[in-house]
C-alpha cells in the first residue's frame, strides 16, 4: 500500500523529516510503501522553501483502520421468562475504524430485522429485545464490520432460551440505550441519538426538544423511533434532547445536551505585498469557528515571537520600520480544539535609488493663458526621498501662484506666458539621485465669442444655432453638441441635425423642420488640446396644441350630452378653440358633431353636442386649435348611449307585387339601426284596396324585416292596393310613410305561343322562332317567352333555360353540341310563373367545324401588296365540309381586325409593305368558325417568300 499526501507550491524545495528507504518524495506528494502501522502512524506536515521562504502544510494525520477476531469461541446461554426484556451483549474484538453491527438469528442469512420491539444499538453493537417472545428463542451471533477496511467478523452465538417458572407480568419501561448528557456535534454533520427501552408491553418511543421548538423539515420524524437522525447539522440544532418511553404501565425519560462545534473559516486572508523599506505594515486575519478561533503567525515555517516592531493582536500583524530582515513568506494559523485553517502571503521589502526609467516627466505640457496646471513628479524609489524642482538652470522659486505639493508635484496656477519653459524634476534618497525634465507652453484661450440666447421656431420651420469662437490657431478645434446634455448624432437623428459652420472658428449647426420634440436645451462644447467650453441655448418650439385629456361625459339625453375637458399643452402659443367630434358603431370613422355654443373657444372647457341619434354608442374626442394649427385628438371618452325616445323615420322605397296567387307582397328598405330610436324596433304595415276607407295593419316585430306578404283567397290578380308602412320600438309608435300603390300578384300565362319553329345555323346554334301572344290579357300579363332545350338522350327534367324579354318573337340558342338531336319548348312567362307549353319541335345541330388549322401558311410582299398562300383544311369524317376561309389582320396587337373572306387558299392583300402586320386564318362551313392558325407577324420587308408553319 502506498499513501499519498498532496501538497503544491511553486517550484518547492521539499524536505522529510523522517528518514527510511520507505519513504520517497515525488514532485510535492510524500510516498510510504510498506506500511508498518507501529512506525508510521502519526501526524505529517509538508515543508516547501524556495527562494522567497518557506512555508508549512496543515497537519495530516496517518491512522490505520483494522478489526480483529473475536477471541471467545463460547458463551453461555441467556435465560428469561416469555414477556421479560433482555440485552444480548456484543463485545467487539480490538479494532480502528468506525465499525457497524448486525446480528445473525440461528443461522446466516436470516438477520435480526430491527423494529419497535427489537434494537440493535449502532454505538454499542448490543441487540435488545423489548420483549422476549416464544419466537425469539434461538441462537443469536453478533457479526461486526470494519467500514473502512470492509473486513467483517463474527462473535461467537449466544443461545436465548425461555424460562420454565412462569411468565413476566407488565411493568413500566426501562430505557437501555440512553445518549450521553453531552454530545457534540459538529457544523454539516448527521448527529444520530440512540434511545431504547425494556418493558411489557412494548413501549413506544418519542423525541422532543426541552425548549418546546419543533423540529426542522429536514427531520424525517416518521423514521424517529429507536434513532433519532439530525442531517446538516447547525447551530440552531443545538439544545436539550429528551426521549420519552412510554407503555401501559407507565414512562421514562432521558435527557442530553446537544451542543454545537464548527472548524475554523478564514473570512479574511493577508495577501501578497510589497512594501518599502521603513515603511509599516499590517496584516488583517479573520476566522469564525466555534468555539472563537484563537490565531498565531509563522514566517519561513517557524512560530513568529512578538518584539518591539513585531505585534499580533486579534489575529492582526503589524510590522513597523521594515527591514530587508522582513522580507519572507508568513503564514496565519486559526484554530481550535476541532483543527486549524492556513493562510499564505509573501512580503517584499525594495531599498532602491530613485528611478525615473518607467515614470518620466511628461516631455511637453501644455496650458492655457489664466488656467491652471499640474506637473507630476513620479520617480520609483524606496524609502521615498526628497523632491525638488528648476526651471530652466536655476532652481525654482515658489511664489503664490507655483507651488511643490507635498507628493513633489509642482502646481501653477493662473499661468502666464512668463511660466513657459524647461522644468527639470529632482529625487534624492540614501542610495542616490535621479532627474526628468519636461517643457510647458502657454497658449492663447479659447473664447465663445457667440451670446448666450433663448430661440423661438415654428413647428416645420428651419433655425440655426450659432457657435463661434477664437483661439489659438496653432491649436486644433472640435465642436461636440448636445441636446438636453444628450450627445447630438448628427447621422442618427433622421437628417434634422447638420453642421454648417463654414470656418473653423464656427460650429454652427442647423435644424430643418423643426418638430415639437426638438425644443430643449442646446450646448455647444469647444475643445482644444488646453481647454474646453461650452455654451448653452435654449429652443422653444411653438406648435400646434397637445391632445386634450379628461374627457367627461354627463347630462346624456336623447339627442344631446354635456362634454368636458382638461387642456393639453399649448406648445407656446395659446389655444384659440376647439373641436368635438364623435363617432358611432354605425359611422365611417370621427365626424364633426353641432356643438352649444356653435364656436367653442380656448378658455372655454365645456360644451354640448346635439342632433345626436337616440340610443346610439356614442365615443367623443376633443381637438385643440392655436395661431400655429390643429394638434392631436384626445383620447377617446368612455361609450356613453343616447336615451330612447319613439322612432321618427320610417322605411324608404316601399314597393312590392308579384308572389303566388292571391297574395299581395310589399317590400320595404330596412331603417338603420342608429335610426331605430331604441329596443323593441318593429314595423306596421298598413294597406287596404283601392277605393276602400278601412285600413288593414299588420305588426312585424323584427327590425332586419324588408317584406310582408298578405294572402287571402278574395284577393283578385293583379288588383291595385294602398300601402303604408310604419315604425314603433319600447317607447312607443312612430309615423307612418307615404302611400304607395301596390299591385297584387298575377296568373300566369293561360295560352301557348304557336307556329313554334326550329333552324339549325350551325354546329352549336339554332334559331327558334313562334307566335306572338297578345301583350296583356286582363290580369295576365307577360313579361317575355321562356325557351327549354335538351338533347334526345336526356330528359326534359335536365333541360337548359333560356328567356327572352318583351314581346320578341325569335330567339337563337348558343353553346350547343355539334351533331345533336334537340327537343325544344316554348312557353310565355310573367311574374306568377310559366304558361303551358307550345308544341315541342326538335332539330339537329350542324356537324363540328374543322378542327385543324390551316396548316404551311407562306406569305410574301410585293408593289404594296401582301400575298399570303396556305394548305387546303381537310373536314374529318363527323365534321362538316370547308366551304371558305376568314382571312384577319390588323395593324398591331391593339387595333381592331379586318376580315376577308376567301372561298380559295389564298388571297392576295392590297396593303402598304412600310408597315407592320399580323395576320390569321380560320376555315369556316355549315358547322360555323374551325380552328385559327396562329398569328403570323410580317415586318417591313419585301421580296422572298417566307412560311409559318403552323404548330399546335
Amino acid at each position: 500500500m502506498i499513501l499519498k499526501l498532496y501538497f503544491f507550491s511553486d517550484t518547492p524545495v521539499l524536505s522529510v523529516k523522517s528518514s527510511g528507504s520507505h519513504y520517497s518524495l515525488s514532485g510535492g506528494n510524500l510516498r510510504i510503501s510498506r506500511l508498518n502501522k507501529d512506525h508510521d502512524a502519526g501526524t505529517y506536515q509538508c515543508l516547501a522553501s524556495n527562494s522567497f521562504g518557506t512555508i508549512v502544510s496543515r497537519e495530516a494525520s496517518l491512522t490505520f483502520a483494522y478489526l480483529e477476531n473475536f477471541k471467545t469461541h463460547k458463551r453461555g446461554s441467556v435465560s428469561v421468562r416469555e414477556g421479560q426484556g433482555v440485552v444480548l451483549l456484543c463485545g467487539p474484538p480490538p479494532h480502528s475504524g468506525d465499525l457497524m453491527f448486525s446480528w445473525i438469528f440461528n443461522e446466516y442469512p436470516s438477520f435480526v430485522k430491527q423494529d419497535h420491539r427489537r434494537f440493535v444499538s449502532q454505538e454499542t453493537g448490543n441487540l435488545y429485545i423489548a420483549k422476549v417472545e416464544l419466537s425469539d428463542v434461538g441462537n443469536y451471533t453478533c457479526v461486526v464490520t470494519n467500514t473502512v477496511t470492509k473486513t467483517r467478523v463474527q462473535g461467537p452465538p449466544t443461545p436465548l432460551v425461555l424460562r420454565s417458572d412462569g411468565v413476566m407480568g407488565e411493568y413500566e419501561p426501562k430505557i437501555e440505550v440512553q445518549f450521553p448528557e453531552l454530545v457534540h456535534g459538529a457544523k454539516g454533520s448527521t448527529v444520530k441519538l440512540e434511545c431504547f427501552a425494556l418493558g411489557n408491553p412494548v413501549p413506544s418511543i418519542s423525541w422532543r426538544r426541552v425548549d418546546g421548538v419543533p423540529f426542522a423539515r429536514k427531520v424525517d420524524t416518521r423514521k424517529v423511533s429507536g434513532v433519532l437522525d439530525l442531517p446538516y447539522f447547525q447551530q440552531e440544532d443545538a439544545g436539550t434532547y429528551e426521549c420519552v418511553a412510554e407503555n401501559s404501565r407507565g414512562l421514562n425519560t432521558v435527557k442530553g445536551k446537544l451542543s454545537f462545534y464548527a472548524q475554523p473559516h478564514l473570512i479574511e486572508k493577508p495577501q501578497d505585498v510589497q512594501k518599502s523599506i521603513d515603511d509599516s505594515l499590517v496584516w488583517e486575519c479573520k476566522a469564525t469557528g466555534k468555539p472563537k478561533p484563537s490565531y498565531r503567525w509563522m514566517k519561513n515555517g517557524e512560530n513568529l515571537e512578538p518584539t518591539e516592531r513585531v505585534q499580533v493582536a486579534n489575529g492582526a500583524l503589524s510590522i513597523s520600520r521594515l527591514t530587508l530582515a522582513d522580507v519572507g513568506m508568513y503564514q496565519c494559523v486559526a484554530g481550535n480544539k476541532h483543527g486549524e485553517v492556513y493562510s499564505n502571503a509573501e512580503l517584499r521589502v525594495i531599498a532602491v535609488a530613485p528611478d525615473f526609467g518607467s515614470t518620466p516627466v511628461r516631455s511637453q505640457t501644455l496650458v492655457k493663458e489664466g488656467g491652471d496646471v499640474l506637473i507630476e513628479c513620479k520617480p520609483k524609489m524606496s524609502p521615498w526621498g526628497i523632491i525638488s524642482w528648476k526651471k530652466t538652470a536655476e532652481p525654482l522659486r515658489e511664489s503664490n501662484r507655483v507651488s511643490i505639493l507635498e507628493n513633489g508635484n509642482l502646481r501653477i496656477w493662473n499661468a502666464t506666458k512668463v511660466d513657459a519653459g524647461v522644468y527639470t524634476c529632482l529625487a534624492t534618497n540614501q542610495f542616490g539621485v535621479a532627474s526628468s525634465f519636461g517643457s510647458v507652453t502657454v497658449k492663447e484661450p479659447t473664447v465663445i465669442v457667440t451670446q448666450p440666447s433663448t430661440m423661438d421656431v415654428t413647428v416645420g420651420e428651419s433655425v440655426i444655432l450659432p457657435c463661434q469662437v477664437t483661439y489659438d490657431p496653432s491649436l486644433e478645434l472640435k465642436f461636440t453638441w448636445f441636446f438636453n446634455e444628450q450627445l447630438i448624432h448628427f447621422a442618427n437623428h433622421g437628417g434634422y441635425f447638420e453642421k454648417v459652420g463654414g470656418q473653423h472658428s464656427a460650429g454652427d449647426i442647423m435644424i430643418r423642420n423643426v418638430q415639437l420634440k426638438h425644443a430643449g436645451k442646446y450646448t455647444c462644447a469647444v475643445q482644444t488640446k488646453v481647454d474646453s467650453i461650452s455654451i448653452a441655448a435654449d429652443l422653444v418650439v411653438r406648435g400646434p396644441p397637445g391632445p386634450p385629456n379628461g374627457i367627461h361625459v354627463s347630462e346624456v339625453s336623447e339627442t344631446t350630452v354635456s362634454l368636458s375637458w382638461r387642456p393639453g399643452s399649448d406648445n407656446h402659443s395659446p389655444i384659440t378653440a376647439y373641436t368635438i367630434q364623435a363617432r358611432t358603431p354605425f359611422s365611417l370613422g370621427w365626424q364633426a358633431v353641432t356643438t352649444v355654443p356653435e364656436s367653442v373657444g380656448g378658455r372655454q372647457l365645456t360644451a354640448t353636442v346635439t342632433e345626436l341619434n337616440p340610443w346610439v354608442e356614442y365615443e367623443f374626442r376633443v381637438l385643440g386649435s392655436n395661431a400655429v394649427g390643429t394638434g392631436e385628438p384626445s383620447k377617446p371618452s368612455k361609450q356613453a348611449r343616447t336615451k330612447e325616445t319613439s322612432p321618427r323615420v320610417t322605411p324608404a322605397n316601399v314597393s312590392g307585387g308579384g308572389g303566388s296567387r292571391s297574395e299581395l307582397v310589399i317590400t320595404w328598405e330596412p331603417v338603420p339601426e342608429e335610426l331605430q330610436n331604441g329596443p323593441g324596433f318593429g314595423y306596421v304595415v298598413a294597406f287596404r284596396p283601392h277605393g276602400a276607407t278601412g285600413w288593414m295593419q299588420a305588426a312585424v316585430p323584427s327590425p332586419e324585416a324588408s317584406r310582408y306578404v298578405f294572402k287571402n283567397e278574395s284577393i283578385q290578380p293583379f288588383s291595385p292596393f294602398h300601402v303604408k308602412v310604419g315604425v314603433y320600438n319600447n317607447v312607443g309608435e312612430g309615423p307612418f310613410g307615404p302611400v304607395s300603390t301596390i299591385y297584387s300578384a298575377e296568373d300566369e300565362p293561360g295560352r301557348a305561343p304557336t307556329r313554334v319553329r326550329a333552324k339549325s345555323l350551325s354546329a352549336s346554334q339554332v334559331e327558334v322562332s313562334w307566335k306572338a301572344l297578345p301583350w296583356n290579357v286582363s290580369k295576365r300579363r307577360l313579361l317575355g317567352y321562356e325557351l327549354r332545350y335538351w338533347p334526345r338522350s336526356e330528359k326534359e327534367e335536365s333541360a337548359s333555360v333560356q328567356r327572352t324579354v318583351g314581346n320578341q318573337t325569335s330567339s337563337v340558342l348558343r353553346g350547343l353540341r355539334g351533331s345533336t338531336y334537340y327537343y325544344i319548348t316554348v312557353r310565355a312567362y310573367n311574374t306568377a310563373g310559366t304558361g303551358p307549353p307550345g308544341g315541342t319541335v326538335n332539330v339537329t345541330t350542324k356537324k363540328p367545324p374543322p378542327s385543324q388549322p390551316p396548316a404551311k401558311v407562306m406569305w410574301n410582299t410585293s408593289n404594296s401588296k401582301i400575298i399570303v398562300n396556305w394548305e387546303q383544311v381537310k373536314a374529318l369524317e363527323n365534321e362538316s365540309e370547308v366551304t371558305g376561309y376568314k382571312v384577319l389582320y390588323k395593324r398591331n396587337r391593339h387595333s381592331p381586325a379586318n376580315v376577308m373572306e376567301t372561298n380559295t387558299t389564298s388571297v392576295e392583300l392590297s396593303l402598304p409593305t412600310d408597315e407592320e402586320y399580323i395576320i390569321q386564318i380560320k376555315p369556316f362551313g355549315e358547322g360555323g368558325e374551325g380552328s385559327s392558325s396562329r398569328q403570323i407577324t410580317i415586318p417591313r420587308i419585301a421580296g422572298q417568300w417566307h412560311s409559318a408553319q403552323h404548330h399546335r
